[in-house]
């Protein structure tokens, strides 16, 4: 049986720095699973939070490329790749543009940096700066909502809601890998999901990873017992299509056969497929890797590659 997790305000204003979105969000727990509390947040962020919640948020967040003591730990991970690749020119430049666009904006430049080179970045915040600042102010309410989706999971996953790691075939020893000593800045199994009869990301798709228990009868054709998978980590697309963390990040995954689902019956209820499911798998001489496993989707077909 899961556990249902109540939430209290004060570890939301550690995802969100919103009082009204802390507020909405803990009185809408306990919730049974992550995939329920990243759709409540969704909903109470895009429908329930004003533009002075949003602002309020914003105003939690150091500048990027921020190197004060008083930065949280989980931005200094999210903001690692950032930092990691910033030259002393580069590391200058962020701190103009950053001042820059705060002049114009009135606020701090948000952007969901996890896995984000310096140059991405100060790319994306010179494109940004052109905007009107109604369309900034939508833009970066966006990348608000990715932060709070990500970090929830963290949230969750630190709290001991998913199985324990013997269960979903992370050895113990790699448990202490998840608090940010990894070298990776993304967990290594993610995903996205592209709608290709539309054009455009698929947001508000549930998914879930498992992995097989089983290491003495591998999944095969012949062999459906699906009783042998356990969950991982579950997660919504955002809407870029991007699917939240569905598990710890560490250094080395587990080997083994690993499951990807989708739900896709919400999303298309008039669609021929009511989920979609991907077996893959992570060879003992490839648990360092990146394994991105995206979903192009139409109603009526879809596929699927490696990426990276």
């Amino acid at each position: 049986m899961s556990t249902r997790r109540q939430l209290a305000v004060e570890d939301v204003l550690r995802v969100n720095g919103s009082r009204r979105f802390a507020s909405a969000l803990a009185s809408a727990s306990p919730f049974a699973s992550l995939a329920d509390a990243l759709l409540a947040a969704r909903h109470i962020w895009l429908n329930e939070v004003d533009v002075n919640g949003w602002l309020e948020a914003f105003a939690a967040h150091p500048p990027i490329g921020a190197t004060s003591p008083s930065v949280s730990k989980w931005s200094k991970e999210e903001q690692s790749a950032a930092l990691a690749t910033a030259t002393d020119l580069a590391a200058q430049e962020l701190a103009e543009w950053n001042a820059r666009y705060r002049e114009k904006f009135g606020f701090v430049f948000m952007i969901c940096a996890s896995g984000r080179t310096a140059p991405e970045v100060l790319a994306e915040l010179k494109r940004r700066y052109e905007n009107r600042p109604i369309v900034e102010l939508e833009a970066a309410a966006q990348e608000e909502l990715k932060i709070t989706e990500l970090r929830l999971a963290k949230l969750f996953s630190s709290e001991a809601v998913v199985p324990p790691a013997s269960v979903v075939g992370v050895p113990p020893s790699q448990l202490d890998k998840a608090s940010g000593s990894s070298n990776r800045t993304r967990p290594p199994i993610t995903t996205h999901v592209l709608d290709v009869a539309r054009g455009s990301p698929a947001s508000g798709i549930e998914v879930h990873l498992e992995t097989w228990k089983d290491v003495s009868t591998p999944p095969s054709f012949n062999n459906k017992d699906y009783n042998g998978w356990a969950t991982v980590g579950s997660s919504v697309t955002n809407n870029d299509g991007r699917s939240g963390q569905l598990m710890d990040i560490i250094d080395s995954v587990a080997p083994g056969f690993y499951r990807i689902s989708f739900n896709t019956s919400k999303y298309a209820p008039s669609g021929f497929f009511p989920y979609v499911s991907i077996i893959f798998e992570i060879k003992k001489n490839q648990t360092t890797e990146h394994f991105h496993v995206p979903l192009l989707y139409s109603p009526f077909s879809f596929t699927t590659y490696r990426g990276s």
